[in-house]
């Protein structure tokens, strides 16, 4: 008989957290699943330590492959898996998932019906933890059997590993990981959102998510590094593509509020790297930026608020002197006002 859960654990170069990973999920509360690692051609002890788990627990294998990136390896994971299996779930093997992570998820999709369940983020490092700014909006409250377009802040929802997803939702959403990017996850978290029937959306922390110290930077803190930009970029292109590419007349609506979010939340985070950024950097950010703006409509850009509308026209402008300045002084506001309310609030205590 298939086990009920399915787990894939990419794999490349992580020795130093493989342990802590594979540890936490071996210690699941649900203890029905199987857990398919993908060694995507680690050249340290990665693949070493995995086979020491499938040694030892039958719920544990492990594939193997030359170097092909995140989104290749959760592929090859995808097809993997044994026949059969009930729910899927996803974990980066430098983070961990609390122990009973997957019997919340499983047991609350067993009560509603819906399609995926996902959950709450905390960041962590050797200093201690801290709530996930990115989960923030959409897991400030559980809600059952909801939806991104009753709940919009869910686009903000775009990482692959804190949900459990319905392996039969997940299989006919037909749906794949674009493999030889960076920030693989929103093509596929994304889109996902919006093809559910319903959603399960709870606060409880459901995953701890690494962040990397200063001397192992990931992905996702290279920020100055120009490959991360364009493929952050690409990706929004990538979910912005599936979108219009929807026949159903109410995803023109969709396009129009992921737009939106991409215009006021996601390429604003870029903003904050430009300054630290060289020549080159800042170079990749005005042509790739400046690309997607005129794909979403630069006449969108009038309906924004003044800071926003001014940074994206100058932009466009290839004024980026002027970009950093203007740049460099709001950050100089931002760290003023934020020691003036540290200053207010210890004299009210």
């Amino acid at each position: 008989m298939a086990p009920r859960l399915s787990v894939v654990v990419p794999i490349y170069n992580v020795e130093r957290y493989l342990k802590e990973c594979l540890d936490s999920i071996a210690a699941q509360t649900f203890e029905d699943f199987e857990c398919v690692l993908v060694d995507d051609g680690s050249t340290d002890r990665s693949a070493e330590i995995a086979e020491s788990y499938t040694a030892v627990d039958p719920r544990f294998r492990l594939v193997r492959q030359p170097n092909k990136g995140l989104g290749a390896a959760r592929n090859t994971g995808w097809r993997n898996l044994t026949e059969g299996t009930e729910y899927l779930a996803f974990v980066d093997s430098d983070d961990f998932v609390p122990p009973g992570a997957y019997r919340l998820m499983i047991e609350t999709l067993e009560r509603t019906g819906s399609d995926f369940a996902a959950g709450n983020v905390l960041r962590f490092r050797s200093t201690g933890t801290y709530q996930s700014g990115a989960h923030v909006k959409p897991f400030r409250q559980t809600r059952l059997k909801t939806h991104v377009t009753e709940l919009p802040a869910l686009v903000t929802d775009r990482t692959a590993w804190n949900k459990v997803y319905r392996r039969e939702f997940f299989d006919g959403a037909g749906i794949r990981y674009p493999e030889g990017i960076l920030y693989e996850d929103a093509p596929v978290s994304v889109p996902h959102h919006y093809l559910a029937a319903a959603v399960d959306v709870l606060s409880d922390h459901i995953y701890h998510w690494r962040e990397r110290e200063l001397d192992d930077p990931s992905i996702t803190q290279g920020r100055t590094n120009p490959r991360g930009l364009i493929d952050r970029v690409r990706s929004m292109e990538l979910v912005r593509e599936w979108l219009a590419g929807r026949p159903e007349s109410r995803f023109a609506e969709n396009l129009r509020s992921y737009d939106h979010n991409c215009l006021v939340e996601e390429i604003p985070m870029f903003f904050w790297w430009v300054p630290d950024g060289d020549k080159a950097y800042r170079a990749t950010y005005q042509e790739h930026v400046s690309r997607l703006l005129r794909e979403i409509g630069t006449g969108r850009i009038r309906d924004l608020r003044a800071p926003l509308r001014v940074k994206y026209q100058l932009t466009l402008a290839d004024r980026m002197e002027e970009f950093v300045a203007l740049q460099r002084f709001h950050r100089l506001y931002r760290r003023r006002m934020r020691q003036l309310r540290q200053r207010a609030a210890a004299a009210k205590g």
